[in-house]
């Protein structure tokens, strides 16, 4: 045990493992048969789809639509087969030059090879599609809100992990598989965040026990860069040179201790963390802690935000109920409106925030702890309260109990953010059949260079004239 986390000597291996299969053991190696395809679409999360010789569906990674390509298929399933592009035969006029070294490698980003442009308007057609596979039809394209495609990310959890011959690895997971890509330096990330990589990694090498790092955090707040440190059992000596690290580089520092339940230490000055929000005369900041959710492009953030201000508008004197409300982004901004909000939060840790934030920047909001899982009790606080509106951001498997309590208790008008748009689908046709209408709709590209994408709806209830956007 006493050599539980530290850095091993290097090791000559022998070529000979208990894990090496014999001949005619194990599944057999992934195909080379080549063959050339003509790529159709896009697959809602980005990769070419194609038909095979045989009449198979096959999903071809880096592939775009209008091209040829010649495959290697790496995967073969009883409905599809999965492939990669062996050789480019004829490109597509949207692909474009990856801007980052290690695209392909790293599982980070997934559309690089597809104008932003292109991958925009891709994103608008999977919502667009996931909601007619609803039943909704809208009558107009959703709008796209964005921002700057490189730089963006205020947040990144990096994986470190040490090999059998002690060299030390930090980056990000490669695609579908759980080996790391090491990496210098990364596009996305915000500038200040990027350039603490290699820094990060010359310390990772002079740890005294390496090994006892799972993993590392790097968040941008508005005022301050801060680390934290996954540490799985105490070692002194490499938390000072952590401190140390911190002072040297201007970065507020934390180590995430244990295994089981870890508790968060800060190496020095415990700081304050946050971002700005515009609205009222003066702005609004919210702050948070490591483990918060928030949503890692604070431009889009802020876009999203206004739009659904804009769609809730007027909202003074107005009760308005904000659900899976977080830290406040939605609810203290339209408390800033001057509507009457209660926030409804599951996590008792946000509703403190909450709360604190609320008191930060003078207003006055009733914050409460609820399970928005159980239907009957979402009901009863709508019952109780009779909003003029709610404020709906649920995690990535939706708000069914919501859903179904909004029906039983219908409000006038209600904003869906969603992060996953297929739950949004469901959840939305759950809500048309009850009696809403979608009456507006909007794509937040929040994560540039990724399948993944943001949506946001404005549905009503009782709405007797006809909508720009309805189902």
């Amino acid at each position: 045990m006493a050599m539980l986390g530290k850095r091993r000597p290097a090791r000559r291996r022998s070529g000979v493992s208990g894990l090496q299969r014999r001949p005619g053991e194990g599944p057999p190696a992934p195909s080379a048969d080549e063959a050339a395809v003509n790529i159709e679409r896009l697959a809602h999360d980005g990769r070419g789809v194609a038909r095979g010789a045989d009449g198979k569906t096959l999903f071809v990674d880096g592939a775009l639509p209008g091209e040829r390509v010649e495959v290697a298929v790496h995967r073969t399933r009883k409905r599809f087969d999965e492939a990669h592009v062996r050789a480019l035969l004829e490109p597509a006029a949207e692909r474009v030059a990856p801007p980052c070294a290690y695209y392909g490698q790293c599982g980070g980003c997934d559309l690089q090879h597809l104008a932003v442009a292109a991958q925009r308007e891709h994103k608008r057609e999977v919502l667009v599609e996931l909601l007619q596979r609803e039943g909704i039809e809208l009558t107009e394209p959703p709008e796209v809100l964005v921002g700057e495609p490189l730089g963006y990310r205020r947040r990144a959890r990096l994986g470190v992990k040490v090999d059998a011959e002690g060299r030390v690895h930090l980056g990000f997971r490669a695609r579908h598989a759980s080996r790391l890509v090491d990496i210098e330096t990364c596009k996305v990330l915000q500038p200040g965040l990027s350039a603490l990589l290699e820094p990060l990694r010359e310390l990772l090498g002079e740890l005294e026990a390496p090994r006892l790092v799972g993993h590392l955090e790097l968040i941008a707040a508005d005022s301050r860069r801060a680390l934290v440190v996954r540490q799985l059992r105490d070692n002194r000596v490499d938390l000072q040179r952590w401190r140390a690290f911190g002072e040297a580089n201007d970065v507020a520092v934390a180590c995430l201790l244990g295994r089981e339940a870890p508790t968060l230490e800060w190496l020095g000055e415990v700081p304050r963390l946050g971002y700005r929000l515009p609205a009222g005369d003066a702005g609004l900041e919210l702050g948070f802690a490591p483990g918060d959710f928030v949503q890692v492009n604070g431009e889009v953030n802020r876009q999203l935000v206004a739009t659904a201000r804009q769609w809730l508008a007027p909202v003074a004197g107005r009760r308005v109920l904000d659900l899976f409300a977080g830290i406040g982004n939605f609810g203290l901004p339209l408390a800033s409106d001057g509507a009457r909000v209660t926030a409804a939060e599951g996590n008792p840790a946000m509703v403190s925030r909450l709360e604190i934030n609320a008191g930060r920047n003078g207003l006055d909001i009733e914050a409460l702890q609820l399970d928005l899982n159980d239907r009957a009790a979402v009901a009863e606080l709508l019952a109780h309260l009779a909003p003029e509106a709610v404020v709906l951001d649920p995690p990535r498997d939706g708000a069914d109990a919501v859903c179904r309590a909004l029906i039983e208790r219908p409000v006038p008008r209600l904003v869906y953010i969603a992060c996953d748009p297929a739950t949004l689908a469901r959840d939305a046709a759950r809500l048309v059949h009850g009696g809403y209408r979608i009456t507006r709709v909007a794509v937040a590209d929040m994560f540039v260079h990724t399948s993944h994408l943001e949506s946001l709806l404005l549905l009503e209830h009782g709405a007797t004239q006809p909508s720009s956007q309805g189902a």
